[in-house]
């Protein structure tokens, strides 16, 4: 490297890299960007319409009423004597009910979206690291918009390589949202700036979440004895940072429907303008500020699902 940082000739680290517009101006490299919605509220129909969203997770029950048809179900598999991973279309369904609760959830927030499976979680929520790592870069090589991630890991021999992956899905538009751990723990990839994190509130409305002031949590969605599909056609109520990250998925596939050209740092800046508790200084032509809504959350609830 040259003392200016430049890269010198015959050092190229890799394809498709930018590092200056030596030699090209603006009119070079066009972009047809999108402003993105005033207020962060998107503009006319927004249903998900024409949003492909990526649950990774423990599969989706096959026509549940609540959630209706699949895109595609795709499932991690490991060889047990070669230990090679491939993902595979499969017709499994849900092993454990959690990813088909998230798919749910995603289907109420933004009904037209597209919503596709793939299988990382075994039968009572087990899972490894690697078959995890899989599961979401295969997501992310298939450009999906938005991929629901309602899982982490505490190993921290995956941060390195989860890392790489949500900052590659976040240069090439495929957005990442990421639950955080339900307990005070270290996990990831949640804690990366380059996904959208998320966590529970308590409140009662349905439709509302919260920017965080003090992260890494970025934002908070609807988490709190949230009625949800589950196995068998059924439904239950259940409590997590699970269930509200499939909502702020589905925001940001309306969002997505609404303005497809929005960049993943647009989609943090509309969940953050549209959030209940961000105040907006006045203009010269406004009243005021606008102000949070009151609590509405009845107290404190155990949370007892698992991530």
């Amino acid at each position: 490297m040259s003392a200016t940082g430049e890269t010198t000739a015959g050092t190229r680290p890799g394809q498709g890299l930018t590092w200056s517009l030596r030699g090209r101006g603006p009119e070079d490299v066009p972009v047809l960007g999108d402003p993105g919605p005033p207020g962060g509220h998107p503009a006319g129909p927004a249903t998900g319409r024409g949003v492909r969203v990526c649950v990774v997770d423990s599969g989706v029950e096959r026509d549940h009423p609540l959630i209706g048809d699949l895109a595609a179900s795709w499932v991690v598999v490991k060889d047990a004597e070669s230990g090679e991973i491939t993902v595979e279309p499969t017709t499994t369904g849900d092993t454990c009910g959690h990813g088909t609760a998230c798919a749910g959830i995603i289907r109420r927030t933004a009904p037209e979206c597209e919503i596709h499976s793939v299988r990382v979680l075994g039968e009572r929520f087990s899972g490894t690291g690697d078959i995890l790592m899989a599961g979401l870069r295969w997501a992310v090589e298939q450009r999906f918009d938005v991929v629901n991630l309602s899982l982490s890991t505490t190993r921290t021999r995956f941060a390195q390589e989860l890392h790489s992956l949500a900052d590659s899905a976040y240069f090439a538009r495929t957005v990442i949202v990421a639950s955080a751990h339900n307990t005070p723990v270290e996990s990831f990839p949640w804690r990366f700036a380059s996904v959208i994190s998320v966590g529970s509130h308590q409140e009662d409305d349905p439709a509302l979440h919260l920017y965080n002031p003090q992260p890494p949590v970025e934002f908070f969605g609807p988490g709190q004895n949230v009625t949800v599909p589950w196995l068998g056609g059924r439904t239950i109520r259940t409590t997590g940072n699970s269930f509200a990250t499939p909502y702020v998925a589905g925001l940001c596939a309306r969002l997505l429907s609404a303005h497809p050209r929005m960049t993943a740092f647009q989609l943090k800046n509309a969940l953050y303008l549209s959030a209940a508790n961000v105040r907006h200084e006045p203009g010269p032509s406004d009243p005021g500020p606008t102000h949070p809504r009151p609590s509405t959350a009845a107290g404190d609830t155990r949370d007892d699902s698992e991530d």
